[in-house]
């Protein structure tokens, strides 16, 4: 059954059993079962997900969370690190993507849940690796928000400027310490227009997200258009000023404008087929934005000498104005823009509450964010994690925030990539829907049949590895004063509340159980209820016929009135007292005489369901 790759139907103690209760280091490395991850899906405090995303929804919902971070935002940052190689370093980050997005694609349709690398890391690696990948993911998600949404307030003033004239600020649109800035407004109005969408629920926001897309796609197309015409060969030479040290570091940069492909896992529980449908949208949304990426640019490099990219944030319509000598081609790129970043800021925010949702229902944060509404929402998740990433790019730069995010994501990929061998190995008979290529089939070699080495997540994980390695010294400070105050918390909180090591040490009661697990637990026990009445119904309609034969026999005349009825009562009493006295007897013959081969335990239960039996008759 375990090898299946389907959670069989269970209900709450089923789904609560846990391996047995075991030392302090069991207990941080204890795995979920893959069944019960999947059992539990959609299950939250007080309601359930609901399923209404299809294949091209959450195909959307990935190229929404990716597409526009790194060109609109990102680029300025990373070309006068690579120079006119910046194509190079788009491609370098697009190959580690890919590599990890094969193994995404593979746990993403064998364990379609919610929690994205955090789950899976859960049924593969165990409870703190799991916790680390959680936290991580944190990083990735909400600080990602901030961090896309700081850069909104440049292209919202190109538009404002370019349509009524008139701008805001420079000391509430600028990200702090930039250009006079203070506090991004800007940045904290985007995310909470954005958590107003998801308040209204999975399928009206995939429906928002989706027209924005289209608008992004068709804004970027229109810059590759115009801007085209204004290419000059000079501005490609020298074509890597710094080096292939530039190129990575670069890359690693931009590693960031990738970060979301991974978006459609987790809407896991929201899908309606999650093991069709995830694969194939993460699989076609990398391949759809890592085109985009690389067409624009290699043709904005191309466009603008590489030295004047430095700390432009709205790098594409000022090339766009300077091709053209119009401004009006500007607007309509800072109107796409402005379009594309709210996308990715809804989508990533939205992926920020599911793995939230997936932590909280394990125990590991507070249970306020598993809460979920009568539409399918958990409205305090979203509420507190869109407050908390407004108030963050309002006040932090965005370059800090940009390579924090992808030491974060690039350590989750990683583990992502490990979980896939693991599972390789020690699930090797479950289904899969999608199997990363050269990786888990077998082959001859001398005269034996050998499994080949999961390729391609071994040069995922490596790849991850070294683009972590080409980040700045500071930025792994950053990510190691974030790990440590991630393991305060589990040592504090998580790990005492995990339902699933309060379930291997049998201390989580009734009150430890989600209101999913009520619930079936109520319609077990209705059910239950209901197979008994029909049994004893049963019962009962067969000793009847002995009593109306006895008063068949009587004549009509006797038999009229209360005497009738009286006489009815007397008979089937004495049959049903013969009943259970030859039940009796026939549970002291068995205890007499114990079955051979019986064990005691077995032969002592029998005459208790015997004079059960006939406790029950009498």
């Amino acid at each position: 059954m375990l090898d299946q790759g389907t959670a069989p139907p269970a209900t709450g103690d089923e789904r609560r059993a846990p391996l047995p209760s075991a030392g302090f280091g069991a207990r941080m490395m204890r795995r979920k079962p893959v069944e019960r991850l999947v059992a539990e899906g959609g299950q939250g405090e007080g309601g359930t997900l609901r399923r209404s995303l299809g294949m091209w929804q959450l195909t959307m919902i990935s190229i929404g969370a990716t597409l526009g971070t790194g060109i609109f935002v990102v680029l300025g940052n990373a070309v006068p690190d690579a120079g006119p190689a910046v194509v190079i370093s788009f491609v370098l980050a697009g190959l580690t993507a890919l590599f990890s997005a094969l193994s995404y694609a593979e746990l993403a349709g064998t364990i379609p849940v919610s929690g994205s690398s955090y789950s899976y890391a859960y049924a593969t690696l165990g409870e703190i690796i799991a916790w680390v990948c959680g936290w991580c993911l944190i990083l990735e998600y909400g600080v990602s928000v901030a961090a896309v949404a700081v850069g909104w307030g440049q292209y919202l003033n190109e538009l404002l400027e370019g349509t009524i004239g008139v701008t805001i600020p420079a000391w509430m649109a600028n990200p702090p310490g930039v250009d006079g800035g203070v506090f991004n407004l800007p940045a904290l109005l985007v995310v909470l227009l954005c958590m107003a969408f998801l308040l209204g629920g999975a399928k009206e926001s995939a429906r928002a997200n989706t027209i924005m897309v289209g608008v992004k796609i068709a804004a970027l197309l229109l810059f590759c258009a115009v801007a085209f015409t204004g290419i000059k060969a000079g501005n490609y030479s020298p074509f890597m000023p710094l080096g292939l040290g530039g190129v990575s570091a670069a890359g690693a940069t931009l590693f960031f404008s990738y970060i979301g492909f991974d978006a459609a896992s987790t809407a896991g529980e929201e899908a309606k087929d999650p093991k069709r449908d995830l694969p194939k949208a993460i699989m076609l949304s990398l391949l759809i934005v890592t085109a985009l990426y690389v067409l624009v640019a290699a043709i904005a490099v191309g466009a603008m000498p590489w030295n004047q990219f430095k700390d432009s944030e709205a790098a594409l319509a000022g090339i766009m104005k300077d091709v053209t000598g119009h401004g009006y081609w500007a607007v309509f790129l800072a109107a796409g823009a402005v379009i594309a970043i709210a996308s990715v800021v809804l989508t990533v925010l939205y992926g920020q509450t599911r793995i939230l949702f997936a932590m909280s229902r394990d125990g590991l944060v507070p249970r306020t964010f598993s809460k979920v509404s009568r539409n399918g929402v958990p409205v305090s998740n979203t509420v507190i994690v869109s407050a908390f990433c407004g108030i963050l790019a309002a006040v932090v730069p965005l370059g800090q925030l940009a390579d924090a995010t992808s030491i974060g994501t690039l350590f989750a990929f990683g583990l992502v990539n490990i979980a896939v061998i693991v599972l390789r190995f020690t699930r090797p008979g479950m289904k899969r829907s999608f199997q990363v290529p050269l990786s888990g089939r077998r082959v001859k070699l001398f005269g034996l049949s050998l499994p080949l080495a999961p390729v391609f997540p071994a040069i995922g994980f490596g790849l991850c590895v070294f683009m972590m390695t080409s980040l700045d010294i500071v930025t792994w400070e950053v990510f190691l004063a974030w790990m440590a105050v991630g393991l305060v918390i589990y040592f504090a909180y998580g790990m005492r509340n995990s339902r699933l090591v309060k379930a291997a040490a049998g201390a989580d009661g009734e009150g430890e159980r989600t209101a999913g697990e009520k619930e079936q637990v109520k319609a077990a026990s209705k059910a239950d209820d209901k197979a008994g009445d029909k049994a004893g119904a049963k019962a009962g309609a067969a000793k009847k016929p002995a009593a109306k034969k006895t008063a068949a026999r009587k004549p009509a005349a006797r038999s009229t009135g209360s005497n009738a009825r009286k006489g009815t009562r007397r008979t089937a009493q004495k049959t049903a007292q013969k009943t259970a006295q030859k039940t009796a007897q026939k549970s002291s013959r068995t205890a007499a005489k114990p079955a051979a081969g019986k064990t005691g335990s077995k032969a002592e239960k029998r005459p208790e369901k015997g004079a059960g039996a006939a406790d029950a008759q009498k």
